[in-house]
């Protein structure tokens, strides 16, 4: 697929929103990506323009971000970038940039981090096992009956 993949750095803007839909869990937030850069003039850093973008992510990254990310902290977001624009009668067009999550991180450069893994589904309700390995050696008796049957082919 030609789809528009990035990678935006910023902090969350808005409180993560967590819904539960007939379709998996989802959840949105605003994240702001403010460029800086060094005024030399000034001999100090200057924050420039700030991008908005509203992040959805879906299924088990929504329930891991409505549980691990807050207001102001510092993320790394990769998905794919819809920009839409719309106008209504009467009043001025507006363009929406959304990030459709694939991975959600907080920024290690500003900060630390604890990482813990989930627990997956079928293990915390059931108590159901891994699948157990397959076996994949040739039964002894199998191989022979193999070659015969090519040779007769």
């Amino acid at each position: 697929m030609n789809e528009t993949m990035i990678c935006a750095v910023g902090n969350v803007a808005t409180q993560p929103v967590y819904r539960e839909l007939a379709t998996g869990a989802s959840v949105r937030f605003r994240l702001a990506a403010t460029a800086r850069y060094l005024d030399r003039e000034k001999n100090e850093w200057t924050d420039g323009h700030t991008n908005f973008f509203t992040v959805w992510a879906n299924r088990q990254l929504a329930t891991n971000v409505s549980g691990s990310i807050n207001v102001g902290d510092p993320i790394v977001v990769h998905g794919r970038l819809k920009v839409r624009s719309e106008g209504r009668e009467g009043q001025p067009a507006w363009t929406s940039a959304d990030i459709d999550a694939v991975a959600i991180g907080h920024d290690l450069a500003r900060g630390t981090s604890a990482f813990r893994r989930t627990q997956r589904l079928e293990n915390a309700v059931g108590g159901a096992s891994a699948q157990p390995e397959p076996a994949w050696e040739t039964p002894p008796g199998e191989t022979a009956d193999r070659q015969e049957a090519v040779a007769v082919t």
